[in-house]
């Protein structure tokens, strides 16, 4: 074996990316499960290493501010029990190691008290750090609102991508993330209520749509304490003094069915297509069909 090949821990040194990582990375929908899984499949498990949990920081790109108590909870009792299933996936840094996928498993094996967590040590870019960091929230976990907008704007311009070519490449429809995108042009004060679960996303969509600060704020106040469905507040919205920002254009249909697969796919934040009597309903991984089966209210027994 080359002596260039080896780090300073007598580990193997291996290439930035694959070839079929460079693929997933290229290719027209990124699933970040396959990205994660081939990391592992392709490193040896003499290349697995424990790194001492001090010595870890945070990935700077991870959109997630706000981790989920009982899930950390539950993670840890696991993982007191049974060990850490999968190693984290780290690059070195100046000072340790930064997080590349795994920061759950982490904050986890802190609260079960262990020292050490098994990593696998691979050289990515900062564009490919953020890429990885923002596709394991957004096909694995429960990102607020705001956060998955976020997440959807960083990838953005870090792809530099249009919001249909990236709509294509995440598996979303087109009008989900146009309608996630719409919520950052809202106030500080109205995000922090759709993260707090003040209002719901249906709320604030219509809400985004408007162009003035002082109704979005009093509209806000009667969906909070009068209770205001998304509904009255559409109603109330579609009102000559409500000012509309880019008020929707009336677009050619190009088939009967083209505002039902607008309103299914605004519904299921993925792609739909109506073809030959038929419906084709859109999704990137078994989470993301997990996630369009709860929200049809749809029980598949195992």
């Amino acid at each position: 074996m080359e002596t260039n090949n080896i780090n300073e821990s007598g580990i193997p040194r291996r290439r930035a990316l694959g070839k079929g990582l460079e693929e997933l990375f290229n290719s027209e929908i990124i699933d970040y499960s396959t990205v994660e899984e081939q990391i592992v499949n392709e490193t040896p498990k003499e290349a697995i290493t424990n790194i001492k949990l001090k010595d870890l920081r945070p990935n700077p790109y991870q959109p997630r501010k706000v981790f989920d108590e009982k899930s950390l909870n539950e993670l840890a009792e696991s993982i007191k029990e049974h060990g850490v299933f999968q190693p984290i996936i780290v690059k070195n840094s100046i000072k340790g190691y930064e997080i590349i996928a795994g920061e759950r498993r982490v904050k986890a094996s802190e609260m079960a008290g262990l020292e050490e967590i098994p990593a696998i040590i691979r050289d990515f870019s900062d564009t490919q750090m953020m890429e990885i960091a923002l596709l394991e929230n957004l096909q694995r976990e429960n990102l607020t609102a705001i956060e998955e907008a976020n997440a959807y704007k960083k990838l953005q311009e870090t792809l530099v991508v249009t919001q249909e070519e990236l709509a294509n490449r995440l598996g979303k429809s087109r009008s989900h993330i146009t309608n996630m995108l719409g919520l950052l042009s809202l106030p500080e004060d109205i995000q922090n209520d759709i993260n707090n679960k003040k209002i719901t996303m249906g709320h604030a969509r219509v809400l985004s749509k408007l162009d003035n600060v002082v109704q979005q704020r009093e509209l806000e106040k009667k969906i909070i304490e009068e209770g205001m469905s998304v509904r009255e507040l559409e109603k109330i919205t579609q009102e000559s003094e409500i000012t509309k920002t880019n008020p929707q254009k009336k677009r050619k249909q190009q088939n009967e069915y083209a505002y039902l697969e607008d309103e299914l796919s605004e519904k299921l934040g993925t792609r739909v297509k109506f073809k030959k009597n038929k419906v084709e309903i859109y999704f990137v991984n078994n989470n993301d069909l997990n996630r369009i089966l709860e929200l049809l209210n749809i029980e598949v027994d195992k």
